[in-house]
């Protein structure tokens, strides 16, 4: 066999890429315990109304049925507003909520008493459109009365945005069992260990020493393991305390993109207020995004879909206001971008339609409102670091030839286009959440054999966590790869760092391990065991107002550029694409062949946000229910792809890394939609643009 020679030769090889491409990896469907039994979930039939009774068919001999009674502490799923319940009890809210679990040894046996159970409701009537704002947030920046008065053309337009799949590799899955000291330990596939535990802990209502979960190999997030896992975890644990036996859940692929939660749907609408030499005097926007039948985290993902609701311009006067709507459908809850891939696609297309409907090139339009550093943010605070965007739009329109390209695709049936989209996003936790909230940190435990240990709640879900971390520490400490450890999250001996989410693992855990491996080199004694905690600090100069939304949102921004070329065929309205090329800011890139595949993987999915799929809900119940009709891009979809990062260090990031986890996927849907515009010749204001919506555009739509 030829020696592999890698296109990164600086590169570390990933921790786990061994294992993982021999099968060895075990995933929480791969562990088995003696005596072992198995739930399936005993869900909702109706959208909304009022539990009746419930007729249990006959449980055979090791069969047992569990539901709220069982709760021994609060029946709510512990997240960030907690009305979420961990079993219904009098109502049901959407189709497929929990109502019950029914446990035992065989899952055939399982699926026939899940059916054979009866309900009897009293249903009520659905909510299914907007009407019901559950949460609302507004803020404002400059003088907007005075843009209004100033104004001579006033330009507005509506924008959607549909739900996502996360459809990561593995389905959610949960393994609850008693250790050897008696601790209810979950296993499972999460992304949030300490998240999972203060759930248990809440619906157990157990002390928080009894409580421990391990993560295991992890098949993918995005998200949608941030928040779901402490559903089944609440569930499992009221279920092991009763049975006193390992139980162990795992979805297969169709209960799993019907009852976990998705992207939230959203609607935009965007004004912008001109004056008589076309400049941009000030914007009112308004967002709504669909939350489903709880709140769970929507407010927080209202709040960054407020922030980016401009993008990388700088407007000097906003009304921005926002609201969740409460709907009788699957709550709706983190995912990769977590709200900012809605506004950035409506922001990306509102500027280009303004552009047009001036009469101006839209480019300079966008140029000339790009952010500076030094500028006032959305939110009125202030981007403190330098932002080199210029020179990403300039590297990207260079590796695709763009200015060349726009103007030749823009000729009457060409059916080619090119779109360029500009974004940012923030890293780490919105405000003051990582100071205040988080309070994250990690240790480092040096052994007599001088090998370091590193523990923290960092989960490495295929992004490459336990790689990039190891290295940093390494690199740090002046040691060998080899001498640094760090092996999977156990709560019952890492520190709580926070979770893996909010692109804030290199930003805030990197350089917490950073300093962490600084200290610890100070004191080193060789053959002596030794150990570091590092506490989360913020910069000195991040001030923030939650109530008001007012000041820096975040210690800060990463920073891209996307262009995509596409061609359209007229006769099926099929979208193909052919050259992606995207430049990044993502501070200083500490692995760049773990960079590369973040940065590929997110613009494609941020792509399929874009152009591809497509998910409906008609009276609470998703139509697409499996990988079959819910598409999204393969390999063959997929094609020729250009990443270039420019140096921008950070210096509150680990070796001057900021985050790029998120950052990969928001500008994908807008570039692809700006594609399909000028390719079309129509405006497109709704994602997912598919041959359904492109035909109706083509008949019907706006030039």
């Amino acid at each position: 066999m030829l020696p592999f020679k890698s296109k990164y030769p600086t590169s570390t090889p990933k921790v786990d890429q061994g294992i993982k491409v021999r099968g060895e990896a075990k995933y929480t469907d791969d562990i088995v315990m003696p005596g072992m039994l198995f739930a399936k979930t005993v869900r909702s039939s109706i959208a909304h109304g009022e539990i009746l009774s419930i007729q249990k068919p006959k449980l055979p001999e090791g069969y047992y049925w569990v539901d709220h009674k069982d709760i021994k502490g609060e029946n709510v799923v512990n997240i960030i507003f907690s009305d979420w319940p961990v079993f219904a009890e009098k109502k049901v809210n959407f189709i497929g909520e929990p109502i019950a679990l029914i446990v035992g040894p065989n899952k055939g046996e399982l699926d026939r008493l899940v059916n054979e159970v009866k309900i009897e409701y009293k249903e009520e009537t659905p909510v299914f459109d907007f009407t019901e704002s559950y949460i609302h947030k507004a803020f404002t920046k400059g003088d907007i009365a005075s843009a209004k008065k100033k104004a001579v053309k006033v330009i507005e337009e509506e924008f959607s945005t549909g739900y996502q799949e996360q459809a990561y590799l593995e389905p959610q899955g949960l393994l609850v069992y008693y250790d050897e000291e008696h601790r209810v330990t979950c296993v499972g596939s999460v992304q949030c260990p300490w998240y999972v535990h203060r759930a248990v802990v809440r619906a157990c209502a157990i002390p928080t020493e009894k409580v421990r979960v391990i993560q295991p190999a992890v098949g993918g997030a995005f998200g949608g393991k941030e928040h779901y896992p402490s559903l089944l975890a609440a569930q499992l644990a009221t279920a092991m305390l009763k049975i006193n036996k390992p139980i162990k859940m795992c979805f297969e692929r169709p209960e799993d993109i019907t009852f976990t939660t998705k992207r939230h749907p959203s609607k935009s609408k965007y004004i912008a207020y001109v004056d008589k030499d076309n400049n941009i005097l000030g914007m009112d926007v308004q967002v709504k995004l669909n939350g489903g039948a709880y709140k769970g985290c929507s407010g927080v993902v209202l709040s960054r879909a407020l922030i980016a609701c401009v993008n990388v311009y700088n407007i000097p006067a906003l009304n921005v206001a926002g609201d969740v709507y409460m709907t009788n459908t699957v709550p709706t809850a983190a995912f990769r971008g977590f709200g900012s891939p809605q506004t950035i696609f409506a922001s990306e297309m509102f500027i280009h339609h303004v552009a047009k409907d001036l009469g101006v090139d839209p480019l300079e339009l966008r140029m000339k409102y790009l952010v500076k550093e030094g500028d006032i943010t959305t939110n009125s605070g202030k981007f403190h670091d330098p932002i080199i965007l210029p020179a990403l739009i300039e590297k990207a329109m260079e590796m695709s030839d763009y200015k060349r390209k726009i103007k030749e695709y823009s000729k009457p049936g060409c059916n080619k286009g090119i779109g360029m989209s500009f974004f940012l996003h923030g890293c780490g936790f919105t405000g003051s959440g990582e100071s205040d909230i988080i309070k994250g940190k990690v240790k480092l435990i040096k052994d007599e054999k001088d090998i370091v240990h590193v523990y923290a709640s960092s989960v490495d879900m295929g992004q490459g966590n336990k790689t990039t971390l190891k290295r940093i520490v390494a690199k740090n400490l002046d040691i060998p790869n080899e001498q640094v450890v760090f092996d999977n999250p156990d709560t019952s001996i890492i520190p709580d760092s926070g979770p893996t989410a909010a692109s804030r693992t290199i930003i805030i855990v990197g350089f917490l391990m950073e300093k962490a491996a600084k200290n610890l080199k100070k004191i080193w004694k060789s053959g002596v065991r030794q150990e570091h905690i590092e506490p989360y600090v913020g910069p000195s100069y991040i001030k923030w107002d939650e109530e008001t939304m007012q000041g820096d949102a975040y210690p800060s921004y990463a920073w891209g550029v996307n262009v995509v070329e596409v061609e359209f065929d007229p006769i099926t309205y099929q979208i193909e694409t052919k050259g992606v090329w995207s430049t990044y800011d993502v501070g200083r890139v500490v692995d760049e062949r773990i960079a590369v595949g973040q940065a590929d993987g997110g613009i494609v999915q941020g792509l399929g946000y874009g152009y591809m799929e497509t998910m409906r809900c008609e009276k609470g119940r998703f139509r697409q229910r499996s990988l079959s009709d819910y598409i999204v891009p393969t390999a063959e979809d997929i094609p020729h792809m250009e990443t270039a990062f420019i140096d921008n260090p950070f210096i509150y990031g680990a070796d001057g890394a900021k985050g790029m986890g998120e950052l990969t996927l928001v500008g994908g849907a807008p570039a692809i939609a700006l594609a399909i515009e000028n390719a079309i010749g129509k405006k497109v204001n709704d994602i997912p643009c598919n041959p359904e919506y492109i035909m109706e555009l083509m008949k019907n739509g706006k030039n």
